[in-house]
């Protein structure tokens, strides 16, 4: 039983166990290459599609990043690419219906896997559209910037709102940490912030356990801490773009994924704090702008939180409160990896934040420290109190 916690990452692609949480966990990732070096492993992963086309998917930034590097491995080995360039300029890459149907239209009827060389956005894009279409696809890691390399939910927009749809794990996950280490400080930031949001959702999902019934797996519990764990003794050091620092971060991100993807839900990395940065963020492109960094926003949410679970400490289950360390705490880890601490610190308005604390609860039907407020009536105080402490 838990064999799973004995691997090491590179050792979990097709991993199969009984679980003492009861269930039969298996992690079915054909392929799986985390370390540096790790894109050379392409054309062996790529190897049973050769026998058709193969399109390759990248942005401007993506590309320069690894996708020219990943094309041309392919190229060399004799494989048939068509390439999806999406030129965004500066502006970022949003997954929404536009990009999901530029990607089908792509598809032709020899293509017989599709590669995402990049982060959150097109990973979701064409991990998305190869479920409807039952077809495999690979991705490529350009960032250490989010979670969902290895999970087999794809949060995208539709008409507006930001909806995580299920669909289904890569066949393969590159990593390649030469080329992850190498990205943008703002993205190092979100994948930081985006683990410090596990902090919250751990939380959360035991507080649903004791008041809904919620089934949990200790087992993938155990998996994110110990990786929590490993990742914020070298936080840091991030801002220097410290190796094992980096690689520590990597790590926690692909981790939590598997947790996901063994429970085949997202309690293991996504709570309330999720909320209100899924609800920021439709805020934003509501109004034509570029939202902040899904994890920038995410780590920002977590020790507001964090606030949540202080306040209705007098009313939690017993135990769910001692989970959750103090919101001070959380932002001396933000504050020391050199990431933004607070949604004022990002640009979040006063108005917004307050909206979103009063009505995050309804982003997704998941039971949340939220919603546990609002059922106990205590919603509208508490939004009101963190709302002044944050603001004045």
């Amino acid at each position: 039983m838990n064999e799973i916690l004995n691997l090491n990452i590179n050792e979990m692609a097709q991993t199969e166990f009984d679980c003492s949480c009861g269930r039969h966990h298996n992690f079915e990732i054909h392929d799986l290459a985390v370390g540096p070096g790790a894109i050379q492993k392409l054309p062996e992963f790529a190897a049973p599609f050769k026998d058709g086309q193969i399109l390759m998917v990248y942005d401007n930034n993506t590309f320069k990043a690894a996708g020219k590097q990943a094309r041309d491995l392919l190229t060399d080995a004799g494989f048939n690419i068509k390439e999806l360039y999406f030129d965004r300029g500066s502006d970022i890459l949003i997954p929404d219906e536009s990009v999901v149907g530029r990607i089908l239209q792509e598809i032709e009827a020899d293509t017989k896997l599709i590669i995402a060389v990049g982060g959150g956005s097109l990973n979701d894009s064409c991990k998305y559209v190869t479920c409807r279409t039952k077809m495999p696809y690979m991705i490529v890691g350009t960032a250490p910037s989010m979670d969902g390399y290895v999970s087999d939910g794809a949060p995208l927009m539709s008409a507006g709102r930001k909806i995580s749809y299920p669909a289904h794990l890569a066949y393969a996950v590159i990593c390649d940490t030469d080329i992850m280490k190498l990205a943008p400080q703002e993205l190092i930031q979100a994948g930081f912030g985006d683990v410090v949001g596990k902090i919250t959702a751990l939380t959360d999902w035991d507080l649903s356990v004791k008041v809904t019934g919620e089934y949990r797996c200790e087992t993938t519990v155990e998996l994110v801490r110990r990786a929590l764990n490993k990742c914020f003794e070298k936080s840091d050091q991030l801002p220097q773009r410290d190796g094992d620092a980096i690689n520590a971060l990597i790590e926690a991100l692909i981790l939590t994924g598997v947790a996901m993807a063994l429970v085949r839900v997202s309690r293991p990395a996504s709570g309330a704090e999720h909320m209100l940065s899924h609800y920021w963020e439709m805020d934003y492109i509501a109004r034509g702008l570029n939202p902040i960094h899904h994890g920038t926003q995410v780590g920002t949410a977590t020790p507001v939180i964090a606030r949540f679970f202080e306040k209705l400490s007098d009313i939690l289950p017993e135990g769910t409160g001692q989970l959750c360390p103090p919101h001070e705490e959380i932002e001396k880890l933000l504050r020391d990896a050199g990431a933004p601490v607070t949604p004022k610190d990002i640009g979040i308005s006063k108005e917004l934040f307050h909206a979103s604390l009063m009505e995050g609860y309804k982003v997704r039907p998941r039971y949340s420290v939220l919603k546990f407020a609002m059922d106990n009536g205590r919603l509208e105080q508490i939004a009101d109190e963190i709302t002044t402490e944050i603001y004045g």
